[in-house]
């Protein structure tokens, strides 16, 4: 059977045209957001780039280039899907979560899913992986300011984060593919963790599947920023001060002990 390629150009052609073009838009724009966050919105961005030309011998160095990730993350990830929104779907951002939604079922699950995380937290915490992990801005161990200015970046990555896949990618599917969406933006939430200590990465998948359904439930994605601001901070707070008073126990004398590392 002789096989013609300009035919199966027009029935390549053909099917395209049948696809629904939002669904392309989205699939493409988050692959081509993601690849531009990977490359140029990275740490490793700013080392090759401004380290050495602008900031060599620079005792903060690292804090900067850590704000650099951060807000460009931002731009990259969150201004730049909203002006697709408005612009190319001709829809308005708040029907991609961005508004507070159910805010009762929204703020109590919240409150909850914190109080159980920073249980789990206070025993993850002490454990070698994490020790050595968090904060990753080693400087902010000792240091409340650049911890705060640290965690202060960290927000608006979050922030970012949270809206190109539970926002966006989630709410942009939904009409398409329904509750499938929150498995399909679970994926990649889960691969961008891999390096990551394997417990949180595996944990991961758990935790992408959980904040996909709240925001679907809430019609927000603003929970999932609330929440994943929230562990990431209980774990950076309790790593620093455990690193402070040297102590990575998980009875009660640790916990005083872990609390006094405030004073």
């Amino acid at each position: 059977m002789k096989i013609s390629l300009k035919d199966e150009l027009k029935k390549l052609l053909s099917i395209i045209k049948e696809l629904d073009k939002k669904v392309v838009i989205i699939f493409i724009a988050v692959g081509i957001l993601q690849t531009v966050s990977w490359y140029y919105a990275s740490r490793r961005f700013f080392r090759t780039n401004f380290y050495h030309s602008l900031f060599a011998g620079e005792p903060n160095v690292q804090l900067y280039e850590y704000l650099f990730w951060f807000i460009t993350d931002f731009f990259v990830l969150f201004i730049v899907p909203v002006l697709i929104i408005i612009f190319i779907h001709k829809e308005r951002p708040k029907e991609y979560g961005l508004k507070f939604g159910d805010a009762k079922i929204g703020f109590f699950i919240t409150v909850i899913f914190l109080i159980v995380m920073g249980i789990i937290v206070w025993f993850v915490s002490s454990m070698p992986s994490f020790a050595v992990k968090y904060p990753h801005l080693q400087t902010a161990r000792g240091d409340w300011t650049i911890l705060l200015i640290y965690e202060t970046g960290m927000l608006i990555y979050m922030f970012a984060w949270e809206f190109i896949w539970r926002g966006y990618m989630l709410f942009g599917l939904e009409e398409k593919f329904g509750y499938y969406a929150v498995l399909i933006q679970m994926l990649p939430f889960v691969i961008l963790h891999n390096g990551k200590p394997d417990i949180e990465t595996f944990s991961a998948i758990i935790a992408g599947i959980a904040l996909g359904i709240l925001a679907l439930r809430t019609r927000s994605f603003l929970y999932g920023v609330f929440v994943h601001f929230g562990v990431m901070l209980s774990i950076d707070f309790i790593s620093s001060l455990r690193f402070r008073v040297q102590d990575y126990g998980v009875g009660l004398d640790s916990l005083v002990k872990v609390i006094s590392g405030l004073f």
